[in-house]
């Protein structure tokens, strides 16, 4: 009996929980945009104007009145104002008293002010509760309902009752709260929707260095070298046999560079004997930003994989099979199928293959969409496991492609190796720490360290 009353109580709507009238200082994109939405969402909303006239743009079941007038009405006012006008608030400091102030500003860049805006309407009005909230959000989408980049909006106040209030509207919206604490975080707030990928600066430099480096090495070896010693012009390499080189080359070093910081941080907790100390700051910056150096690895797999697909048409390659076939007609003599070579080329094909499909289940994974559908042990699983096996398979396709080029002295054009060797370095060093790892002796305490054990405790932080 308790439990069907308790069904239907769950079923039943709740009539009491009315909205409250919500004031927006503000008739520009945003504050309409925002406007609109609360208003579908079941918020009676009333708009502060220096104008009171009624225009097309404002949503048609809104009101429009002054200032003060507005204010009056409702307990929660959003300032969809920039901060330089802001000062048209302090006559209105009695009638905003004890009010909650939602600020949404941003600023043209990091940094603008020594406070945040937030801060700064706090210090104006210091009778009313300010809050943080919206400034992630664009007018655009809201308006278009797009929402699916931008669901997240970022919360701050030191009034946890007025920081309620305003994340009840966020929820009412179909957007998700999070609290960011007090208005102290409103800074980084207001800095987030200005940062240009910050994640992604060291990966995307990273990969501009080591493209730079790459490709003027290969150039030296293979179109260089060639000119100068052999008078030949393989100037062509440069549209696509050079770019097919280093793109491999890439994604296997930046592969090997998403779980090297890993074995480091594994070889500091065994030498300190505790996980309570923080790693170095270039490491924490480096283990961050692994998930972006692995999708930066898997674009040059990609870009590999197609140019790989149009090497049977290329001019070059033709012109190579039929002087070939040309010329066993003329010796009238057949070479007979060397069945090495033919397992060499069978094998590194299929790593190939392997490697990049785990490379792309990896990357699939890496996807909120996907990742958050997973448990922790999935996850690791997949990013762990299937990572280092990744790695191991592609350094395998690159050492089955590349390794007649160890032993083979005349090949070193200029003393130097060929760039698939110095791909190999990375790769290798990482296999064989993890390797070294894994050995029970190391294995165990470094689960047991991992688990919050500590060789000497007094070294805890």
């Amino acid at each position: 009996m308790t439990k069907n009353s308790s069904n239907i109580m769950a079923l039943s709507p709740n009539t009491s929980n009315k909205r409250e009238t919500v004031c927006i200082f503000g008739t520009g994109d945003f504050g309409r945009a925002l406007g609109l939405k609360m208003i579908q969402s079941g918020y009676p909303v009333v708009f502060g104007s220096r104008s009171t006239q009624t225009s097309s743009l404002i949503p048609k079941d809104a009101e429009v009145l002054s200032h003060a007038e507005a204010a009056q009405k409702a307990a929660i006012i959003i300032i969809a104002l920039q901060r330089q006008h802001y000062n048209f608030l302090i006559p209105l400091a009695e009638v905003l008293h004890g009010k909650v102030l939602v600020d949404v500003s941003n600023n043209l860049k990091i940094n603008q002010y020594p406070e945040s805006n937030a801060e700064y309407l706090s210090q104006l009005l210091p009778g009313a509760r300010v809050v943080k909230a919206f400034n992630t959000v664009s007018a655009w989408a809201l308006q278009s309902g797009t929402l699916d980049a931008s669901r997240q909006v970022f919360v701050c106040g030191d009034d946890m009752e007025a920081k309620q209030m305003v994340m009840d509207i966020v929820r009412a919206v179909g957007l998700t709260p999070l609290d960011k604490g007090s208005l102290l975080a409103a800074q980084e707030i207001e800095n987030y929707p200005l940062q240009l990928f910050p994640m992604w600066k060291f990966p995307i430099f990273l990969s501009l260095g080591l493209t730079a480096f790459f490709f003027f090495y290969c150039l030296a070896l293979d179109v260089i070298y060639p000119y100068v010693y052999q008078n030949k012009d393989f100037s062509f390499f440069i549209v696509i046999s050079i770019p097919n080189r280093i793109c491999p080359i890439l994604a296997l070093i930046l592969l090997a560079l998403v779980y090297l910081p890993g074995v480091l941080a594994a070889i500091i907790q065994l030498y300190r004997g505790t996980k309570y100390r923080r790693f170095p700051d270039w490491l924490d910056k480096w283990m961050l930003c692994r998930k972006q150096l692995g999708l930066v690895a898997l674009a040059f797999a990609s870009v590999h994989v197609l140019y790989t697909l149009v090497i049977p048409i290329r001019s070059y390659v033709r012109w190579r099979i039929s002087s070939h076939t040309i010329s066993q007609a003329l010796n009238n003599k057949t070479e007979p199928l060397n069945t090495t070579n033919a397992w060499l080329s069978d094998s590194y094909v299929a790593l190939g293959i392997l490697g990049f499909f785990f490379f792309f289940l990896l990357g699939i994974t890496s996807l909120p969409s996907v990742s958050n559908n997973v448990n922790w042990r999935e996850f690791r699983f997949v990013q762990s496991k299937l990572g280092y096996l990744t790695l191991i398979l592609c350094t395998a396709h690159t050492l089955v492609y590349g390794g007649k080029w160890f032993l083979n002295l005349s090949l070193y054009k200029w003393y130097l190796p060929h760039a698939y060797m110095l791909s190999l370095i990375v790769p290798c060093i990482v296999l064989v720490i993890k390797f070294v790892l894994i050995f029970p002796c190391l294995d165990k305490p470094l689960t047991q360290i991992r688990q919050g054990w500590e060789r000497n405790p007094k070294y805890s932080e």
